[in-house]
């Protein structure tokens, strides 16, 4: 089941407030778009094409990147040596001023006791405030168990952000890196099944996929992905490896109500083993 937090705005009622309930704003406001930059990272647990983890080199790519919103997938938060016994997510965002929302694809208990668990998964940093978020279940294959079969698990993360008043749903994920693409085929249809009762649960908001897909935008899994979505990211150029990229199987994503206005793949071949994908949109107030 998805674990769900919720973060209800104080609500305060005044003369003048009520007042404004019966005003409408003009149709030319109601019609103006919101712009919005966006962008996914696959930040390889801090550590750069050198396996050297840095985060001081991965937070000078994550502000160069001047996102509104950022999706980050192989998040560690006190998982290991690896990435020194650190919070990623949480020290990212303090070094960025933005707000975050993680949600573990593992959550495992620590090696010693006392300590806290040790977790990976995916995460978002926003300079909007986050108004609730939850951690959905997908199939998946675990990379933790010797014998693993598909089952659910979490990691497929989602936040509800007000952007300027309009409801936006992003989400962050990271699918499946086997070549056999049975995992990817059904880890698609429960996003999609996902993001339908989300956007059906609130009326009007707006959706971005955020990830990375494991897969070129071409790939047959992804193809039922591409009926209510549309890639925001470049026609050209890749994401995989850092260094000489062959491939862009990081995507930016969009639905109805979002138009994607430029996009690019940020040479950035450092930081990570991925290049982030960052692109402009507006977002539909209708």
């Amino acid at each position: 089941m998805p674990i769900r937090v919720r973060v209800l705005p104080q609500l305060v009622l005044s003369a003048t407030l009520l007042s404004l309930v019966a005003w409408a704003p003009p149709a030319s406001a109601e019609g103006s778009a919101v712009p919005l930059r966006i962008a996914t990272y696959n930040i390889h647990a801090g550590s750069g094409m050198d396996n050297v983890f840095d985060l001081d080199r991965q937070t000078a790519a994550l502000r160069a990147l001047h996102a509104d919103v950022i999706g980050l997938q192989e998040v560690d938060v006190h998982w290991g040596d690896r990435s020194q016994g650190l919070d990623v997510a949480r020290e990212l965002a303090d070094r960025l001023g933005m707000r975050v929302s993680f949600a573990p694809i593992y959550s495992l208990d620590p090696v010693t006791a006392g300590a806290p668990r040790r977790e990976y998964g995916v995460a978002v940093l926003s300079r909007y405030p986050i108004r609730s978020a939850v951690n959905h279940e997908i199939t998946r294959l675990s990379t933790q168990d010797p014998n693993p079969v598909p089952a659910p698990a979490p990691g497929f993360g989602e936040v509800t952000l007000k952007v300027r008043g309009v409801p936006v749903q992003v989400f962050v994920t990271h699918l499946d890196y086997r070549a056999d693409p049975a995992v990817r085929t059904a880890q698609v249809a429960d996003t999609r099944r996902i993001m339908t009762a989300e956007r059906n649960a609130v009326p009007g908001a707006r959706q971005v996929l955020l990830g990375d897909f494991n897969a070129e935008r071409s790939a047959p899994e992804l193809a039922p992905l591409w009926q209510e979505l549309t890639d925001a990211g470049p026609s050209a150029g890749g994401s995989f490896p850092a260094d000489v990229p062959v491939k862009r199987i990081d995507f930016v994503a969009v639905g109805e109500g979002i138009r994607a206005r430029s996009a690019e793949v940020v040479a950035e071949a450092a930081a990570s083993d991925h290049r982030p994908v960052v692109a402009e949109v507006a977002v539909s107030r209708r």
